[in-house]
């Protein structure tokens, strides 16, 4: 199928998963993940209507974003700290908060003339060594100094858990990550966590299920 058919059998997909699990209609968007991919196939897209975009390397990222401001740029990958300027001034959204040095890095380059950064704060809610991400007990300390820099806008929680092909084991990941923004949003009595960016190609119909508002779509899109 072309890079259009693709896009609308997958926005098709969502809405029937918004439909089958009771969420509200239009309550999950759709990030393309165009990492590798160039920005002939980011155009094809964006004139089917796709206009939110995730990107995984600042190198890769900047030629594109720089080629194309009109679209919503979020970074998905993992943060060094020489890179945080850049990210901070040409992205819209960071999922991948997860340390405090990044956050305040990131609070500190961005521009004024921008709007506040909006950033989800990553959790490696599978425990695994090779994953990016913070743990359940150090979240809310993270999430607290975040909301105390005057630059960012916390919205959320982000995962990649481990992949797997059992829909219930996928269920019960994200599960706990939907109790985790939950206890957090109890906690605070502010500025309430609305974004659960969670699910991939393989599992979104999972994450959907347990409320994600964000599933991060790659290689589905570019069968």
């Amino acid at each position: 199928m072309s890079l259009c058919a693709n896009l609308h059998y997958i926005q098709n997909q969502i809405g029937e998963c918004e439909k089958k699990y009771h969420r509200e209609i239009g309550s999950v968007q759709l990030l393309a993940v165009t990492k590798g991919r160039s920005l002939s196939a980011i155009s094809e897209l964006t004139e089917a209507g796709q206009h939110r975009f995730g990107e995984n390397y600042i190198q890769e990222a900047l030629p594109k974003i720089l080629k194309r401001p009109d679209l919503e740029w979020h970074f998905i990958g993992p943060i060094q700290a020489n890179k945080t300027r850049h990210i901070a001034e040409h992205f819209s959204w960071v999922h991948s908060v997860a340390d405090m040095k990044i956050a305040k890095r990131l609070n500190d380059q961005r521009p004024f003339s921008l709007p506040r950064l909006n950033i989800c704060i990553q959790v490696n809610i599978s425990h695994e060594l090779t994953k990016s991400g913070i743990n359940e007990e150090t979240l809310y300390p993270l999430l607290e100094y975040c909301l105390s820099l005057p630059r960012l806008h916390v919205r959320g929680l982000m995962t990649i858990p481990t992949e797997t092909s059992v829909y219930e084991e996928q269920r019960n990941v994200f599960k706990q990550m939907a109790l985790l923004q939950q206890r957090c949003n109890q906690l605070m009595l502010e500025n309430q966590l609305d974004t659960l960016s969670m699910g991939m190609s393989n599992d979104y119909e999972a994450a959907i299920a347990e409320g994600s508002t964000v599933v991060r779509i790659g290689r589905a899109l570019f069968l």
